[in-house]
């Protein structure tokens, strides 16, 4: 069974049930790969290398004095 009719399946399941509807799959594909990137980023900070990108302006943000 492919994941389009696994879908379509649980689909119609959750329409009978009254449930609501399952995400489609690869609806959150980008956000997974982000928290995975960060989460790394994470890890290497704490294990004393410097932080780069998303992880790295957050960090400045919460470590500038505000005017």
């Amino acid at each position: 069974m492919s994941i389009t009719q696994q879908y379509l399946l649980d689909t119609y399941r959750a329409q009978r049930l009254g449930e609501p509807a399952p995400p489609a799959p690869g609806a959150h594909d980008w956000q997974v790969v982000r928290e995975w990137s960060d989460y790394r980023q994470f890890r290497a900070v704490v294990a004393g290398r410097p932080a780069h990108g998303r992880i790295r302006r957050l960090l400045i943000h919460w470590l500038r004095p505000t005017h």
